[in-house]
């Protein structure tokens, strides 16, 4: 048999996952329902990723090598001292990071279908295709032209509202809300950030995770997140890091408001027969960072290096404990990433008094370089035991003077 894979939606995971299976000779159908898609988000990406993804320059809008903290009694703290001058984090355009991903998968060889995916049929038996029911939208536009597909594996990426997850009964989970503004700023404002980034923590702009003004080629982008029951303040908190960081973005145009789900942890079930869930489908988002786009890709990447392995490049299709390979081999490698992250999160979200300790710690030198190693290599880069001693009084310190202080 020739093995037929289609991988619904083409972010970052899904191009990632269709350019792996593609260059492998498999035969890959990448399917996407807007070609112009443009995610609301932060598009904050780790230095690792431009080398692992072989990223170009041109997709890169700044190279942020400075961040402050911003407490929520505005107190900064400046971070990024401990980079070395090759050394950045990546902001870049959801479509233009999606367009160049997907447009490199269909180079390879992916079929690209511009299409929304309506129903998932699933077969009675381990050997029958699955067949994916579509509308086409390259000739019939928005409506689209009715049309099905067989395949004998899908990779759903289709996002955390994915049709793909609903079909397999993956299970549900919560997710968070993420709302922001792209706002053009006079040219003596956007100098500001020309290779600064901004987090900004206070229950006025999200009382469980953090705010941002993020630089990107020709404006900034100026948001919050938060998860339930809170979303329905969403706006509200909008407008409280629109407060905060008033005096910096004066003069500034709005030209683009976005708002999108966030995954708050991976789905009960990723993998069901032959159908595998990658990216925000999969629940692939950090607690704390709220980090996705590299999770993402390297959670599809993972899965489809599993199917060209296990497939013996495409000779068959893989049974479902073969395809959860990739899902133990993910929670092995990351596993301690997500539970660490979610145990900060608790802990220094849970108050403005926990905020200030939180943003006082991040002073610190040796928090620093660890934090910032972490991120950029996705390595938990080991320290001395006399720093990490230091960074462990450090945190304690902080934790009690923020329960101290708490109501």
């Amino acid at each position: 048999m020739v093995l037929r894979v289609a991988v619904v939606g083409s972010g970052p995971a899904g191009s990632s996952a269709a350019e792996t299976l593609a260059k492998a000779g498999i035969e890959t159908y990448l399917f996407e329902r807007k070609l112009d898609n443009a995610k609301p988000c932060g598009g904050a990406i780790p230095l690792c990723m431009v080398a692992e993804f072989d990223l170009p320059p041109e997709i890169i809008d700044r190279r942020v090598r400075k961040m402050k903290m911003i407490s929520p009694s505005n107190v900064e703290v400046n971070i990024g001292g401990t980079l070395n001058d090759d050394e950045y984090i990546g902001m870049c355009r959801r479509e233009v990071l999606d367009g160049f991903l997907r447009d490199r998968a269909h180079k390879e060889g992916a079929k690209l279908i511009n299409g929304t995916v309506h129903k998932l049929e699933i077969p009675g038996n381990d050997k029958d295709p699955y067949v994916l029911h579509y509308a086409d939208h390259e000739k019939a536009g928005l409506q689209g032209e009715a049309k099905t597909l067989k395949v004998d594996m899908v990779i759903g990426a289709d996002g955390a509202n994915s049709r793909v997850a609903r079909a397999i009964d993956a299970g549900d989970y919560n997710y968070a809300i993420a709302f922001q503004e792209r706002i053009r700023l006079p040219e003596d404002k956007m100098a500001y950030y020309e290779e600064l980034a901004e987090m900004y923590v206070g229950d006025d702009v999200s009382p469980d995770f953090y705010a941002w003004v993020f630089p990107k080629y020709d404006h900034v982008a100026v948001g919050t997140g938060t998860m339930r029951p809170n979303q329905a303040r969403i706006k509200e908190l909008q407008r409280g890091i629109r407060a905060r960081a008033a005096k910096r973005l004066e003069g500034g145009e709005i030209i683009k408001v976005e708002a999108h789900p966030i995954p708050e942890h991976p789905r009960p079930r990723r993998v069901v027969g032959r159908v595998a869930l990658v990216g925000d489908a999969a629940g692939t988002v950090t607690k704390s960072s709220g980090e996705g786009i590299y999770f993402a890709a390297k959670s599809a990447r993972m899965c489809a290096e599993t199917i060209v392995k296990y497939s013996e490049n495409g000779a068959r299709a893989l049974t479902e404990d073969e395809l959860k390979l990739y899902i133990k081999q993910w929670d092995k490698e990351y596993g301690l990433t997500y539970k660490v992250l979610d145990i900060l999160q608790r802990v220094f979200y849970r108050s403005d008094a926990s905020r200030e300790a939180f943003v006082e710690m991040c002073s610190d030198i040796d928090v620093q370089k660890l934090t910032f190693d972490s991120y950029l290599y996705k390595t938990v880069v080991p320290a001395n035991p006399f720093t990490q001693m230091k960074i462990t009084a450090k945190t304690v310190g902080s934790l009690l003077r923020g329960y101290a202080l708490a109501p």
